[in-house]
């Protein structure tokens, strides 16, 4: 059980965050040992080495890690308060973070939350320090020791105009060590690190398609606390971080911090201050620092609002802005209607899940054999709003450690979701339902982003949410955040796990001649049983494979000895460890049965079945599987090509009965639940 401490924040009752630290101990028992000890912390999961610098380059100068004492006659945690201005980017391509940590400060109780003020270079200090970051969906408490990257006694990453000053360069290793290197923080988007200081929901706006009133939501945005940013967009790489002539910065991440209107020679202006986490580089437009524009304006609001240095941090007119930014990215702390003036309580519904290639990563719909194979949840919106008889809802899909993954090779999947009108029960939707229903919602686009929420309004009802990647076959865990003004329910579909199979000791009653193939097998069987009248496990397996392997429509390659193993301990109602003809004979049926439905789901006559169609072959097998056992079947049986051979299907679909059969054998009271001892357990496992 992980060691949680609790945060308080203004207005909210305590929040409880997870220790990350390998061993579990909190950073009240990780200083108190230092302290004992008589030595300074050393993290061992996030080392002084070059491993936590970069995964995929060698380090370019000699870098040294220092510890603040180490280099700083005097360090200090915090110098007066935390504010925008001790935030100047490094070396690394963090600026999205950069913008992110801007906006946190001027967001007090939000800060205080993320960064604890139980720390500093004087009382109690033992090198260790701690901060708090919002994961999918709990709060973590991330501890760090002091010893930061450095070029001759200077810090090479983030760090303060203040030389003395160290909290914004220590919050950006722990961040780092969420996330597993410092290099895994280059590129991104300050809606991730927005939401990692809130546990918020974001909303993004193009500038250029926005409405006309995105100045008052922006402006109402700010004033409940929320966070934002803002970019322009490139078209190429080579354009990456280029400056243009009015001294913006293509592709680089912005922090938006004030929104005005004044009064400019008789006439209302609308006015948006920005800041660039580089600490300098400014535009250079009207309403820039020094521009005459500020002549005109009354001495009062202009004292009151214009700061004149070069610290990054500079004013646009809002239309000149909307022309030159393309993005602007909003994090509400809780989803409030920014265009409504009261102030809502929004409910929230976290469902997680996973696209896994071969059982659930069925691709957008333009896949249609595939797409309805993703998880699907139902949500319930019972209650309107209060002021409308619609429901007011913000779904939100986010990508799991995707960051962290980036040593193996694994980036952002392109990401997005659609919504339907939920028919009468909770039974998987299936191919046909997608074919001839459309959505009746959904994210604007596909996107490599970590997140996509959408807003809607939707009348009360029962709907189903279908998150996905772009392309089938593309792996990603993920959650889903429902936030709603009235409470919702959801629910992920199809997890219901049964069987409706039918007696295996009655043989077939169908009265009718034996057709050719089933007097070939009887003069088969006849000659492999011998004396006794029935056949073994290598008999059994030498049958199967003699007639199996005559059917041109199926790829069979044989049936292993451990199958036929299975098969006779599904078919052996009287536990001889043999099969007797009537035995074989019921069991023929079954085998015709499930070669059929092999047959029906391989529809390009390769001789294999699809593993995205398992599914439904094994409901009308009787068997109905939640996605978790259905990714592990496509995970065992299916090939690189996410297909299944007759082999394979027949061992899954063997082992499948087999098992089901020995929990209702031993689950009397129908309830879906047995107690068994360690030797049942053992006899269970080793028959099936």
């Amino acid at each position: 059980m992980p060691l949680q401490s609790t945060l308080s924040g203004k207005g909210s009752g305590p929040l409880q965050a997870e220790s990350t630290q390998w061993d579990g101990k909190s950073f009240d028992e990780l200083r108190r040992e230092c302290l004992q000890n008589g030595v300074l912390f050393e993290d061992p999961d996030f080392p002084a080495a070059d491993a936590s610098l970069f995964y995929s380059q060698s380090t370019p100068v000699n870098i040294e890690w220092k510890r603040p004492k180490e280099f700083c006659e005097n360090p200090k945690f915090i110098v007066g308060d935390a504010d925008r201005t001790d935030i100047c980017q490094g070396q690394l391509g963090d600026c999205w973070l950069l913008a992110a940590i801007a906006s946190l400060t001027l967001k007090k109780d939000a800060m205080n939350r993320v960064i604890p003020r139980d720390q500093d270079f004087d009382h109690r200090y033992a090198g260790i320090f701690h901060f708090r970051f919002w994961q999918h969906n709990k709060w973590l408490d991330v501890v760090v020791d002091d010893r930061l990257p450095t070029v001759r006694n200077n810090l090479i990453m983030l760090h303060s105009a203040s030389n003395n000053e160290f909290w914004s360069a220590l919050l950006e290793k722990a961040y780092a060590k969420m996330h597993g290197s410092y290099e895994s923080l280059k590129g991104g988007s300050t809606m991730e690190a927005m939401e990692d200081f809130t546990g918020g929901v974001g909303e993004m706006y193009e500038t250029k398609k926005a409405p006309d009133n995105l100045f008052a939501t922006m402006k109402k945005a700010l004033d409940r606390g929320s966070m934002m940013g803002c970019s322009i967009d490139i078209s190429s790489s080579a354009e990456s971080e280029a400056k243009t002539a009015t001294g913006l910065v293509k592709g680089h991440a912005y922090s938006i911090t004030g929104l005005e209107e004044v009064t400019y020679r008789g006439r209302k202006v609308k006015l948006i201050r920005i800041r660039n986490p580089w600490g300098q580089v400014e535009w250079n437009g009207p309403w820039s620092d020094k521009s005459s524009e500020w002549d005109y304006v009354d001495r009062a609001d202009k004292s009151r609002i214009l700061n004149n240095s070069e610290d990054g941090e500079f004013w646009m007119e809002f239309e000149d802005f909307k022309r030159n930014y393309d993005k602007v990215e909003i994090c509400n702390m809780t989803p409030d209607a920014l265009t409504d003036n009261t102030k809502r309580h929004w409910e929230v519904e976290v469902l997680e899940g996973s696209w896994i290639r071969g059982s659930t990563a069925g691709g957008c719909r333009n896949y249609i054999d595939t797409f309805w194979t993703n998880p699907q949840f139902k949500m319930r919106l019972k209650d309107a709003d209060d002021e409308d008889d619609v429901c007011s809802v913000v779904v939100a899909v986010m990508q799991k450690d995707r960051r962290k993954l980036r040593i193996e090779g694994k980036d952002l999947q392109t990401i997005g979701f659609a919504m339907y009108k939920a028919p009468d029960g909770d039974d998987y939707l299936s191919k046909d339902f997608f074919r001839y229903n459309g959505s009746i919602a959904r994210s604007k686009t596909y996107i490599n982003l970590r997140e996509v929420s959408e807003r809607f309004t939707l009348p009360p009802g029962d709907y189903v949410l279908v998150p996905t990647t772009f392309q089938p076959h593309k792996e990603a865990d993920f959650i889903v955040r429902v936030f709603s003004e009235k409470k919702a329910t959801a629910l992920e579909m199809g997890d219901t796990i049964d069987a409706d199979l039918p007696d295996v000791s009655r043989p077939c009653r169908q009265c009718r001649e034996e057709t050719d193939e089933e007097k070939g097998l009887r003069r088969l069987f006849d000659q492999l049983a011998g004396d006794d009248k029935a056949i073994s496990v290598r008999e059994l397996q030498q049958m199967l494979n003699g007639v199996l392997s005559r059917r041109k429509e199926i790829k069979f390659e044989g049936l292993s000895l451990h199958t036929c193993h299975s098969i006779i301990n599904l078919m052996d109602v009287d536990n001889t460890g043999m099969l007797e003809f009537q035995e074989f004979k019921v069991f023929w049926e079954k085998m015709k049965k499930w070669i059929m439905l092999f047959l029906s789901f391989d529809t390009d006559r390769s001789g294999k079945m699809s593993s995205y169609e398992l599914r439904i072959a094994l409901k009308a097998a009787g068997m109905h599987l939640n996605n978790d056992l259905l990714q592990l079947i496509g995970l065992r049986f299916a090939d690189g090509k996410y297909d299944i051979d007759f082999d394979d299907y027949l061992t899954c679909i063997v082992r499948l009965e087999n098992m089901f059969r020995a929990f209702q054998s031993m689950d009397s009271s129908k309830r879906g639940r047995v107690r068994m001892n360690i030797m049942q357990f053992l006899m269970l496992s080793m028959n099936v």
